[in-house]
C-alpha cells in the first residue's frame, strides 16, 4: 500500500464483508504499529542534524584535549632536554668513557 487512496478502499471493503473481532482487532493492532513507525521516522528525521551537531562538538572537543596533551608532552620533553643539556655542561662538556684496552 504504497499511498492513503488505497488504504481508505481496503477498508471500505474489509467493512463491507463483516469481518470477525479477531481480525478487526489485528488489523488495528498493524495499523496503530505503523503509525507508531511513521511518528518514530519522523522523530529520528527531526531530531538526527541535533545529534549530529552534539557528535561534532565531542568529537572536536576530544580532538583539542588531545592536542593539548601532545603541547604538554612536547614542552615536558623540551624542559627536559635542556636540564639534560645544563647538566653535560656543568660535568665538563664531554663524557669520559672507560677504556677496556691499552692504546
Amino acid at each position: 500500500m504504497e499511498t492513503v487512496q488505497e488504504l481508505i478502499p481496503l477498508a471500505k471493503e474489509i467493512m463491507a464483508q463483516k469481518p470477525k473481532g479477531k481480525l478487526v482487532k489485528l488489523y488495528l493492532l498493524g495499523s496503530v504499529l505503523a503509525f507508531f513507525g511513521v511518528v518514530i521516522g519522523l522523530m529520528e528525521t527531526v531530531c538526527s542534524p541535533l545529534t549530529a551537531i552534539s557528535r561534532l562538538r565531542d568529537k572536536e572537543a576530544a580532538v583539542a584535549s588531545l592536542q593539548v596533551a601532545r603541547e604538554r608532552e612536547t614542552l615536558q620533553m623540551q624542559a627536559l632536554l635542556k636540564k639534560g643539556k645544563q647538566e653535560e655542561a656543568l660535568r665538563g662538556g664531554r663524557v669520559l668513557s672507560n677504556r677496556q684496552h691499552a692504546s
